[in-house]
């Protein structure tokens, strides 16, 4: 008959069982590189073949052609409008952003969750539904419209409605990428800066920001970006006024429609060079974030 074992015998080393596991990349090669072909056909699609289109109908009429086309005064009254409106747009949504991430991810007040959905507002609203709302509200028949005529204030078909939509489209970007940062950074350097005798101000700058700065500039970056490109809204209240009040992808569209390719590719290639620039940007943001 087994003995029985008591507790505190040495028990017989007994090896575990060797159970298989399936990596994530066990997959047969076969279907490896269907997904990745999948991939690398779709990129092509939709993102290599429309750029090549872009840039060889620009050039197809040789240089000359194409950078004539940046000597007509409506191409550059529409690129200073494009970096005007995003270089009014892109600060006042930092600033903007930095204090709604302050309050929300480091304060519980009441309205809180009323504060987080009204940032999250142009995410869900039509962009053309954000410029008709301008227009009724500031138009010659809109609510405040009567008054500002009178008092000689323009802003829709004029370029602060232009500014204004374009800040409305773009304000979430910056807080919606800070507010994770800033929540998952808890409190406790902020303390102990607090502690150490820092003032309220010294201590953002000092402690907050550093940390944050990474994600401030992935929602600066994202930000400027969507400014930069923005059309349904800017189209709703600019009122087509060329050489005042069309953007790049407003003179973009004009362009296009009265049969100058050349011209609209050209300047279609200034605002895809730029999303490239962005793309790289945000690229090295992420890899630094990572790092």
């Amino acid at each position: 008959m087994a003995e029985a074992i008591t507790w505190g015998e040495a028990r017989p080393n007994r090896q575990p069982a060797t159970v298989p596991r399936t990596g994530a990349t066990s997959e047969p090669a076969g279907v490896r590189w269907l997904l990745i072909g999948t991939a690398a056909a779709f990129l092509a699609v939709f993102l290599f073949l429309p750029l090549a289109v872009v840039f060889s109908t620009a050039l197809e009429k040789g240089a000359f052609a194409y950078f004539k086309t940046f000597a007509d005064p409506d191409t550059l009254s529409a690129i200073r409008l494009t970096l005007l409106a995003a270089g009014i747009s892109v600060p006042l949504n930092v600033a903007f952003g930095i204090a709604a991430a302050w309050v929300i991810g480091k304060f519980e007040f009441f309205g809180k969750s009323l504060l987080i959905t009204l940032i999250d507002l142009p995410f869900s609203v039509s962009p053309v539904v954000a410029g008709l709302v301008f227009v009724l509200l500031f138009g010659l028949q809109g609510l405040f419209g009567p008054w500002l005529i009178a008092h000689g204030v323009r802003i829709i078909f004029a370029i602060p409605g232009i500014v204004l939509v374009t800040i409305f489209v773009t304000f979430p970007f910056v807080a919606r990428e800070l507010l994770p940062t800033i929540q998952a950074q808890g409190n406790d350097e902020e303390e102990a800066a607090l502690t150490l005798g820092a003032n309220g101000w010294k201590t953002f700058w000092r402690v907050t920001l550093p940390n944050v700065k990474w994600a401030l500039l992935y929602g600066v970056i994202l930000c400027n970006a969507r400014a930069m490109g923005e059309f349904g809204a800017v189209s709703v209240v600019s009122g087509h006024i060329r050489g005042l009040t069309d953007t790049m992808p407003l003179h973009i569209e004009f362009l296009y429609n009265d049969y100058q390719f050349v011209p609209a590719f050209a300047v279609a290639s200034l605002l895809a060079l730029l999303a490239l620039v962005t793309l790289v940007a945000k690229s090295i943001v992420e890899w630094r974030t990572q790092s």
